[in-house]
């Protein structure tokens, strides 16, 4: 069996906040397989979107080791790191992050302009992934047109239309009803179960957490120990 494609070793990320230091991170060890939906769990300020920011690359940790798809993300420029996001990273943010005035298949093509991929290409998989979110008859429509659930459900089109390894979603449903959020995780669930990609999903919703395949809980910035593993 392959390697963990993520491995977090001894990692720490501290801020400094008005003179004093802030650790949101306390030498954390994670791994996480191929295939795996992980829920990473835990109250306000526990240090998961950190975590998760680790991760994509978008913020470096102060100690430790991130690797990622076998690549030390510490080695990596910020204009590589960008381009490595982009090509092995759909990330799913709380508040949607669309452009407003761009169309459901404008948002959603946005990442592949980063790409070599004709105009032809882009729109077959910007198509695919509409489809895929069950919003092929919205994609003409701007967010402003669209209900929540319907602009997280783009969100996540755009997050999966460059075919990455990783899909991170940090709060997917934290600004949906019920409804509209069962929607969004079922679309995780499938994007894991049947497409197999990793999901590591940020929540704090036990409900939202039922539908990974594990679980890991962070308490003022240390992840406790893996119950599932411990009991095996």
């Amino acid at each position: 069996m392959a390697g963990p494609i993520v491995q977090v070793r001894n990692v720490s990320k501290r801020f400094a906040r008005d003179g004093f230091e802030v650790v949101a991170l306390d030498h954390v060890d994670l791994d996480i397989a191929s295939g795996d939906f992980l829920a990473l769990m835990g109250p306000s300020g526990s240090g998961k979107s950190t975590l998760l920011n680790l991760l994509a690359g978008i913020d470096r940790c102060t100690e430790g080791e991130v690797d990622v798809l076998g690549t030390d993300l510490a080695k990596l420029s910020e204009s590589q790191l960008a381009a490595w996001r982009n090509n092995h990273v759909g990330y799913i943010f709380q508040t949607f992050n669309l452009v407003p005035v761009l169309t459901a298949f404008e948002n959603v093509e946005l990442p592949l302009l980063l790409t070599k991929l004709s105009r032809t290409e882009r729109r077959k998989n910007v198509d695919t992934a509409l489809e895929l979110v069950g919003l092929s008859d919205r994609m003409h429509h701007q967010p402003r047109q669209l209900s929540g659930g319907q602009e997280q459900r783009v969100a996540i089109a755009r997050a999966i239309v460059t075919d990455p390894d990783l899909i991170l979603a940090d709060e997917p449903t934290g600004n949906l009803d019920a409804r509209a959020g069962e929607d969004v995780l079922k679309i995780l669930s499938t994007l894991n179960r049947e497409l197999k990609k990793t999901v590591i999903m940020v929540t704090h919703d036990p409900h939202a957490a039922s539908f990974a395949t594990h679980e890991r809980h962070l308490e003022k910035g240390v992840l406790l120990a893996d119950a599932s593993a411990a009991s095996v």
